[in-house]
């Protein structure tokens, strides 16, 4: 699955440079938190450190950061951790922001009370690497978790078969300002597939539920 000049739009070095690239159209239009991420985080006070996998723009590591004494934002873009960086200082709270893959988490084992790992898993590559960044999630975890991924049970992949189809890979475009379309990979998660990595990876999964297109799951180590 390549692009026009040639590139794998699974080879994560082509994830980092399209997030980059649309890093900054892509924060503006991300200026709010998910419900569903703060329905998971109502109640959660006095954690010890809270983590933000595939953070963006850092809209939902301001949340950690208001409930737990340090909150780590983690992306594998360099422009869009500049974008939290901006919306940090200007908002006025705290966080470490770390760049790299989500495979390799630079975190020690059973350090994280609290993280959330939204949008994101969907970008990696194949089955072996989401699930091994599950598996990492699930190192650095003593505590609980909110996962998602897009869902065959969006409105947009109806051609796909519906609600309860297979996963599949496909590519969905980012239109910028100026007219120019960046293509994205995505691996569009089936419910029962998307329970499936998460115990893989030695995940527990104490709830899991399907909102607006997309898979969640509260999950523990």
């Amino acid at each position: 699955m390549a692009d026009g000049d040639g590139r794998d739009h699974r080879d994560p070095e082509r994830t980092q440079a399209v997030y980059d690239e649309i890093a900054d159209h892509f924060a503006e239009t991300r200026a709010y938190p998910w419900p569903e991420v703060e329905a998971f985080l109502d109640g959660v006070d006095g954690a010890g450190v809270a983590l933000d996998i595939g953070c963006g723009n850092g809209r939902h590591t301001a949340l950690l950061a208001d409930c737990a004494e340090r909150a780590v934002g983690f992306d594998i873009s360099r422009e869009l951790l500049a974008t939290a960086s901006g919306r940090m200082a200007e908002d006025g709270w705290r966080a470490d922001l770390l760049q790299g893959d989500a495979a390799t988490l630079p975190l020690r084992s059973e350090c994280v009370d609290v993280a959330v790992y939204v949008a994101t898993v969907h970008h990696l590559p194949d089955r072996e690497s989401r699930v091994a960044s599950l598996r990492e999630l699930a190192r650095v975890l003593d505590g609980r978790a909110l996962v998602s991924a897009w869902s065959t049970a969006h409105d947009r992949f109806e051609a796909h078969g519906g609600s309860e189809p297979e996963g599949f890979d496909t590519t969905v475009d980012w239109t910028l300002p100026g007219g120019e379309t960046v293509e994205r990979f995505y691996h569009i998660y089936a419910p029962e597939e998307f329970e499936a990595d998460l115990r893989a990876a030695g995940l527990s999964v104490a709830e899991a539920f399907v909102s607006s297109g997309n898979c969640y799951a509260e999950v523990s180590a």
